[in-house]
């Protein structure tokens, strides 16, 4: 396998190949209600329970989520293919746009989590990180629910979103 430059394209391409759960976080500002999908989501620490989610630094959800200081993060199912298109469609209006999506608002963080997600996090920030063109956002984690059915997650692999194949009998 050769060694090809460091460029932001085959920087893309490279990391492309590693697959990524992906969830939607949302935080709620001065009552308006934000949202974007993310693959950038990971556990940081057990103990205590942390975890952190890269935001890009000109996007809307920046200022929204470190004003807000809490935020709600959803794990997304394979069906819900639909809502991680649509949270992460750039310049899709504040109003209204979760009126197709069935949600609940957490008590803790006043944030949206979507119904029939495979589980739902909140969380407090702690820190916040400069790194690049984004912020590396960490929070700790205040509540958590799971759904203990199957979790037929939504995976990001390749610049596509897919669900996982069955486990296979070689394992």
């Amino acid at each position: 396998m050769p060694d090809i430059q460091v460029d932001s394209e085959h920087f893309r391409l490279a990391l492309g190949r590693y697959a990524t759960g992906v969830v939607v976080v949302t935080s709620v500002q001065d009552g308006l209600d934000h949202a974007m999908t993310a693959n950038s989501f990971t556990s940081v620490s057990l103990d205590p329970p942390l975890v952190s989610v890269c935001v890009e630094r000109d996007s809307r959800f920046h200022d929204a989520v470190l004003a807000a200081g809490a935020w709600s993060v959803s794990i997304l199912r394979r069906t819900q293919r639909g809502r991680a298109v649509w949270f992460a469609t750039r310049g899709r209006p504040l109003a209204g746009q979760f009126d197709s999506t069935p949600t609940e608002r957490s008590a803790l963080t006043g944030a949206l989590r979507l119904v029939g997600a495979v589980a739902t996090v909140d969380v407090e920030t702690v820190a916040v990180h400069e790194a690049g063109d984004h912020d590396i956002v960490v929070g700790r984690v205040l509540s958590l629910s799971v759904d203990e059915g199957d979790p037929d997650p939504l995976v990001y692999l390749a610049s596509r979103f897919r669900g996982l194949a069955p486990d296979d009998a070689d394992g």
